[in-house]
């Protein structure tokens, strides 16, 4: 078993959310607390989850690779990924991305020889008004990301 008794416990209560014959619709959910709690979705992970949610472990792939906030391959503690699609992107967006890269010594899906940062791409989040856009480990969004605040969200995040 890869995924913790607590980990179980919160797939429960997704799976308690929807009728018996609709087990599949906390998939995407299910896939989300497992990668909370082990960083990225192993292949065996996503074949634990399907079993779990009695679903076939191919439609458990297809969601995860499907959509981009699951990390299909290991990935650093702080996952940071910058909108780049066009309203950001003319708005700073691929500047904050440029910067990181400096600051880094990556590239996008690079990870720092510390394991500590992946730098990601991403599609529009929703907040071009507040462009750049960035966004932690899938669950915070930051915004007007200029290189001072990269700088200071860097140090942040290295505590």
């Amino acid at each position: 078993m890869l995924l913790s008794q607590e980990c179980y416990k919160k797939i429960d209560r997704e799976l308690a959310k929807y009728p018996a014959d609709q087990r599949q619709s906390a998939v995407m959910a299910s896939l989300a607390h497992a990668q909370v709690e082990l960083g990225w979705l192993s292949p065996e992970t996503m074949k634990e989850i399907a079993d779990y949610i009695r679903m076939p472990a191919i439609a458990v792939q297809e969601v995860a690779t499907f959509y981009n906030m699951y990390n299909l391959k290991p990935v650093g503690k702080h996952k940071i990924t910058v909108c780049t699609n066009l309203p950001c992107a003319l708005s700073g967006g691929v500047k904050a991305a440029e910067h990181l890269k400096a600051k880094f010594g990556i590239d996008f899906r690079g990870t720092t020889e510390d394991g500590e940062f992946t730098l990601m791409e991403g599609e529009c989040m929703g907040a071009c008004g507040d462009a750049p856009v960035i966004l932690v480990n899938n669950h915070r969004m930051c915004s007007h990301m200029s290189n001072d605040k990269l700088d200071a969200l860097v140090e942040e995040l290295k505590k």
